[in-house]
């Protein structure tokens, strides 16, 4: 959680920022933590970081292209070097509000840092969560839920949810049971097969959910949602036949679950997280391949030390994330090797 003071000196810097530009993580609790502010002060940009792992100085265009006043980053883990010195050029006001752990990166002095980590109580509630923190409207409450239950966490105001929309409420301590058992679920494949899409398509996408105001609206198929859905149901099609390959994979697997795939559709992390709902237990790492590199999700009881101890050596790899769920890359040629270190440190 963010403390009560945090909590205010946000809303100050919202307050002042008249043409805010929102950088988030593209996934799904960036999104929603995204909309979460956006709706709240009903004014700024957003635009979804596909640069991993960090926010690239390649985005930086867009706060001259916009003439920002403002910058926030919302769910981003780490941020490059250059993005800073750009930044530090023009002297914008930077608020940061994240999740993860550092990793020994340093924060620049000019630069709002927000994270619970950090507090006294050691918290890492999802980005979405903290940005409800904030923003406390009641109607924005499903936006809150949907981003929340997307990084498996269920919020204290769940029930309070179940109440206002009993037909998308399942009773369960599990939030992956709500992901995998529930329309809220659908929302959040909706939502992340959306961001996959073109440019101009996830625009679509964030000015009709800026105004929406049910997850039902979401739900139902519209000539101003159209494209959302398409998009769900294309890649879905796809992503359900890759699956059933993984499960396959898994059932045959002992302690670690080790799936590969290439093809033109990245989704590594959505089905480390299925696989992981599916097989309890398990150690998963799922490797999407390109010519050069591999992405890898990886999910699993304290697996972030396994994951960091497997690259330990690999010439440009990088990896980072939460304690049970993590992202790496590795250089193709790397990748066999990768696979036997996980194969020695999970037995």
């Amino acid at each position: 959680m963010l403390t009560q003071k945090q909590i205010k000196e946000i809303k100050e810097h919202l307050d002042k920022a008249q043409n805010p530009l929102f950088f988030f993580d593209n996934d799904v609790d960036g999104l929603c933590a995204f909309l979460l502010l956006r709706r709240y002060i009903g004014r700024g940009r957003g635009v979804a970081v596909k640069s991993y792992p960090d926010l690239a100085k390649s985005y930086f265009r867009k706060v001259r292209e916009l003439n920002a006043d403002y910058i926030f980053i919302l769910d981003k883990p780490v941020v490059s070097k250059e993005f800073w010195e750009e930044v530090d050029k023009i002297n914008i006001p930077v608020v940061w509000i994240d999740h993860h752990a550092l990793d020994n990166q340093e924060v620049p002095k000019f630069v709002n840092y927000y994270n619970p980590i950090y507090n006294k109580d050691k918290a890492s509630e999802p980005t979405t969560y903290l940005c409800y923190q904030i923003s406390k409207r009641e109607e924005d409450m499903w936006l809150a839920l949907v981003g929340c239950i997307a990084d498996k966490f269920i919020p204290e105001f769940y029930e309070e949810f179940g109440k206002k929309y009993p037909e998308l409420y399942l009773e369960t301590e599990e939030a992956f049971d709500i992901y995998y058992k529930s329309q809220i679920g659908k929302i959040i494949q909706i939502f992340a097969f959306a961001l996959m899409d073109r440019i101009t398509n996830v625009i679509n996408m964030l000015r009709f959910l800026i105004k929406a105001k049910s997850p039902n609206e979401v739900l139902e198929e519209r000539s101003d949602n159209h494209t959302m859905h398409k998009r769900f149901k294309e890649i879905n099609s796809k992503y359900q036949k890759i699956l059933e390959r993984a499960k396959q994979v898994g059932e045959k697997a002992d302690d670690l679950l080790f799936f590969k795939f290439g093809g033109d559709l990245s989704i590594s992390s959505d089905l480390s997280n299925e696989l992981s709902y599916r097989f309890p237990g398990k150690i998963i790492v799922v490797a999407y391949t390109t010519e050069s590199k591999a992405n890898i999700s990886a999910r699993g009881e304290s697996v972030r030390g396994v994951i960091l101890k497997a690259i330990q050596g690999f010439e440009n790899a990088t990896g980072g994330g939460h304690e049970n769920a993590v992202g790496a890359t590795v250089k193709i040629e790397d990748l066999d090797k990768f696979r036997e270190n996980m194969e020695m440190l999970v037995k």
